[in-house]
């Protein structure tokens, strides 16, 4: 069982994350693995893709089919594209839920489906809001549930953003390789955001690509963050006679499929911002919560 860093060859975000990372461990070169470098330090293992990676999937069964071995987590380093430009840090889930069976997703993954979301992610954002004082010029954000590639393995991106401007900030590789360290144990420690089977869940339905209800509640020590829902990935559809359609359906029991892979024996819930959607279509989001026994809570109820 090992923590796989896949590490994209084309992208000075990646490599400069992964190149820290590095430095931080005595790693042991491995034989390639189908043509591409790969190391090992402990539990963790690190691939290089020549370029980007989210078009490259099953990962985690092509990495098993070539070393036998089992990965329990994906992470990867990557950089954050915005059309603000805006310097960024940020950390999300995959997933291309809501594209159609019968579509391509534009970046990459398994139309109508997503990976489970690795557990760390509250821990190590909460781990990014300590450490990153010294970027003031960065914005730290969680981001909804997006693109490929698609893997059955908890996966999670850490990314740099969102220009080339930014792109190989060496202060922001080595503030994320850091995370990426002590988030998985590699300096000798625990490790952070390790699912032990006891626990909520939040899955958070509604608001924009910047996760401002996940960023919230993940920064509470005893909320797991599952997929993050942003109003776009939950698309309805009403006729003429009211009858209700659109991928919202398959988005939101995919997201609830996949975070119980993710979380075994966890307690599932879902917040939702209200303000993001018409009375029909919340009421449609009660109507599926309930028959899949998946509570609806309030922010109140899940901090206390």
């Amino acid at each position: 069982m090992v923590s796989l860093i896949v590490v994209s060859g084309g992208d000075i975000a990646s490599t400069n994350q992964a190149e820290e990372l590095l430095k931080m461990c005595n790693w042991t070169e491995l034989d390639l693995v189908e043509g591409l470098p790969a190391y090992s330090f402990m539990h963790a293992r690190m691939w290089w893709m020549k370029d980007g990676c989210l078009w490259e999937n099953n990962l985690d069964k092509r990495w098993e089919e070539e070393t036998g071995e089992i990965p329990t987590e994906i992470i990867f380093p990557s950089r954050h594209s915005a059309a603000s430009g805006n310097p960024s840090l940020t950390l999300h889930p995959i997933g291309t839920m809501q594209v159609p069976h019968d579509s391509t997703p534009q970046y990459g993954g398994k139309a109508a489906d997503c990976p489970p979301p690795n557990p760390r992610i509250a821990a190590w954002w909460r781990e990014l809001n300590k450490v990153a004082s010294d970027l003031d010029d960065f914005d730290l954000s969680l981001e909804t549930t997006h693109h490929g590639p698609w893997v059955e393995t908890p996966s999670l991106f850490i990314e740099i953003g969102s220009t080339e401007a930014t792109w190989g900030h060496e202060g922001a590789a080595t503030l994320l390789a850091g995370i990426i360290y002590r988030g998985l144990g590699l300096d000798g420690g625990d490790g952070l955001g390790n699912w032990s089977g006891n626990g909520r869940v939040v899955i958070t339905l509604g608001g924009g690509h910047y996760a401002p209800r996940g960023n919230f509640l993940a920064m509470h020590e005893d909320v797991w963050i599952g997929h993050m829902l942003a109003t776009y990935a939950l698309p309805f559809e009403k006729d003429d006679d009211g009858t209700i359609s659109g991928m919202w359906e398959n988005s939101l029991r995919k997201a609830i499929d996949s975070t119980k892979i993710a979380y075994p024996d966890g307690e599932i819930v879902c917040s939702m911002d209200k303000k993001a959607f018409k009375g029909w279509q919340r009421q449609a989001i009660r109507d599926l919560l309930e028959e899949l026994d998946v509570p609806l809570l309030k922010r109140s109820e899940i901090i206390g």
